[in-house]
């Protein structure tokens, strides 16, 4: 044990010596030392050596920049309702006359359809479908130990993630031949290709691949996540749904399959407190990888240079001295707000999920169109 007492210990994990921290204070601490802790996954070849989740300073800033004009500002958020919810109309209508769904399947299926217009201006089809064979390989290899020999998950996601990568090469390819198209910013994925830096210069064709891949992952399998427990969640609670039937149908335009806006959502009080006690308790991200590159003393423990720091948010969002009773699903807990530093879903400091507006407008929208229209 090391340094129990405010809230780490040392392992070995992911083939290096480890400091997993697990307390609110600990956690900020790192989280917002830049300087001194790095974000830096094992398994970084698989969501790109030049993507966000893998540069930092301007490199960073720039692709973030975009991205959240992309998907986290009001206009984008007012663009992003009118676009999702004619799918999740469809897909509600279609689960309905199916009977009985498979939630897993359903809520992937839908949520790619989503991100992949968003992201790529793509229609469901077969160019949909590949992908999400492909990010479905991806998945187990990305916390599994980094050995590339087949047989290993690590291997095959390294082999899906590749294909992932000449998939979108080529549509880089016929975008960049489409001089139609070099102005109009359509998708993420047009604004990742126009975006330019102080010196005018423009992403390479391997950082706006590499940040593809990475962000489709990011959307596609949080978000799918966290819409496949809403219901799960929903369907144990009635008394929670009947809740979000009262607060929605307030807000019902006239058919239940009227789509609302993203003031609407604003307004929808008690959908956003079931948002985010779903998102808690999902724990779609478990924990965070930084590494130190500095030697860090925290209240007399050290951290040493090179060694990985892993945060354990699963930890801190069921611990019961966070959250009472904190495996109960209870919106109502959000009727007054979390401790200081114990609702870490989105991560924190300069790395705070770019996307966080994006599945939390998604899941409100799915929760509104669920309640009014079904059972």
């Amino acid at each position: 044990r090391y340094g129990d007492g405010v809230g780490m210990f040392r392992t070995h994990l992911f083939g290096k010596p480890s400091i997993i921290v697990y307390t609110p204070a600990v956690n900020k601490f790192v989280l917002f030392s830049d300087t001194n802790f790095k974000l830096e996954w094992p398994s970084v070849e698989l969501l790109g050596q030049t993507s966000i989740a893998a540069v930092h300073g301007k490199a960073h800033t720039r692709v973030r920049n975009c991205i959240t004009n992309a998907i986290n500002r009001p206009d984008a958020l007012t663009r992003i309702a009118a676009l999702v919810q004619p799918r999740q109309v469809a897909a509600l209508r279609s689960w309905a006359q199916m009977g009985k769904i498979n939630a897993k399947v359903e809520t992937e299926k839908l949520t790619l359809e989503n991100i992949g217009k968003l992201f790529l201006g793509k229609e469901s089809g077969p160019f949909i479908n590949s992908l999400d064979k492909l990010y479905q390989g991806v998945l187990p290899g990305v916390r599994a130990y980094p050995i590339n020999f087949p047989g290993f998950a690590y291997h095959h996601a390294l082999k899906c993630r590749r294909k992932l990568e000449d998939i979108f090469l080529m549509e880089l390819d016929k975008r960049k031949n489409n001089e139609n198209n070099v102005e109009t910013l359509i998708d993420l994925m047009d604004g990742l290709i126009q975006i330019e830096d102080s010196d005018g210069d423009k992403l390479s064709d391997k950082e706006v691949t590499d940040n593809i891949v990475s962000l489709v992952f990011g959307g596609y399998i949080s978000t799918s996540v966290v819409s496949m427990w809403a219901i799960y969640l929903l369907a144990k609670n009635p008394i929670v749904l009947q809740k979000l039937r009262e607060e929605n149908m307030a807000f019902q335009k006239g058919s239940p399959e009227d789509f609302i806006t993203t003031k609407d959502v604003s307004n929808l009080k008690y959908t956003n407190k079931v948002v985010e006690e779903v998102i808690r308790i999902t724990n779609v991200t478990p924990f965070i990888f930084r590494k130190a590159v500095n030697e860090v003393d925290y209240k007399g423990y050290k951290i040493p240079k090179g060694w990985n720091v892993i945060l354990l948010i699963r930890y801190i969002h069921t611990n019961p001295e966070n959250y009472k009773d904190p495996l109960y699903f209870n919106p109502d807990r959000w009727n007054e707000p979390a401790k200081p530093g114990t609702y870490q879903v989105f991560g924190g400091g300069q790395r705070l999920c770019p996307g966080n507006m994006l599945a939390r407008i998604q899941l409100a929208l799915m929760l509104h169109h669920l309640s009014i229209g079904y059972k």
